[in-house]
């Protein structure tokens, strides 16, 4: 009776093999790939990982020890300090977009303000986290700070005044709408004035993050200010009419 249901057993395997071909070449296959396998050399878990160095261009690449790691390139005063006076210019911008909802129903002004506010809430947390990774304050010392004016408070280049900002707070319609763009406009002028006086002094901007990250603001800001510069345009025309 076992002789019977063995070969039972080996008749249907048969069957299986020749109703399925792709079974029956995997089960060939496997012993094959098993043997090969087992004559490849086996890698140490516990052997270090080699560390290889790029060449220059013509040159060869280099090993390196195993426990290299990987350094920022080293920073300049100036490069912080852009970054701290930054994040203080980018906080009273959107303390300006946030006057938006309640002092304007101008849809594109409000569509303006949302995208200034997004994005420069985003870069404040960019800038805090570059700061934070590199061991410096997030806030500048009040005896660094550029454009220091002790009845104004701290300013950075284009910042808008307490009185530019409290008649900002006390306008409403058409009279918000030309103070917000008038502002927003002297307020991105200054950020460009910030990243120009970056890159006027030696050795700043080796970071690849801080010079990319300067090179958007420059970019993005003088577009702006062309788009708020048409909408003030339109707004002085229209209260001449």
């Amino acid at each position: 009776m076992k002789t019977l249901r063995v070969l039972r057993h080996i008749s249907n395997w048969k069957d299986q093999q020749n109703a399925f071909p792709a079974l029956g070449l995997l089960l060939t296959l496997v012993p094959l790939l098993l043997s090969h396998a087992a004559g490849l050399p086996q890698r140490n878990a516990s052997a270090p990982v080699a560390v290889v160095q790029p060449g220059a261009p013509g040159q060869p690449s280099k090993s390196l020890p195993p426990d290299t790691h990987a350094n920022l390139p080293p920073l300049a005063k100036a490069d912080v300090q852009f970054m701290q006076g930054m994040i203080m210019h980018h906080a009273q911008a959107i303390e300006m977009t946030d006057l938006i909802p309640s002092h304007t129903e101008t849809r594109e002004l409000r569509a303006l303000g949302a995208r200034i506010s997004a994005s420069q809430s985003d870069e404040i947390k960019f800038m805090k986290r570059w700061l934070i990774e590199r061991g410096e304050p997030i806030s500048m010392p009040m005896e660094n700070m550029p454009g220091m004016d002790m009845a104004h408070g701290m300013l950075m280049p284009g910042m808008l005044t307490p009185e530019q900002m409290d008649a900002l707070r006390k306008a409403k319609g058409a009279e918000f709408d030309r103070l917000f763009l008038s502002g927003m406009i002297q307020h991105h002028g200054g950020a460009l004035t910030m990243v120009k006086d970056l890159f006027d002094q030696a050795g700043t901007g080796q970071d690849a993050e801080l010079f990319n990250f300067a090179t958007d603001v420059d970019t993005g800001q003088r577009a702006e200010i062309k788009i708020m510069q048409g909408m003030l345009e339109k707004l002085l025309s229209e209260e001449k009419q």
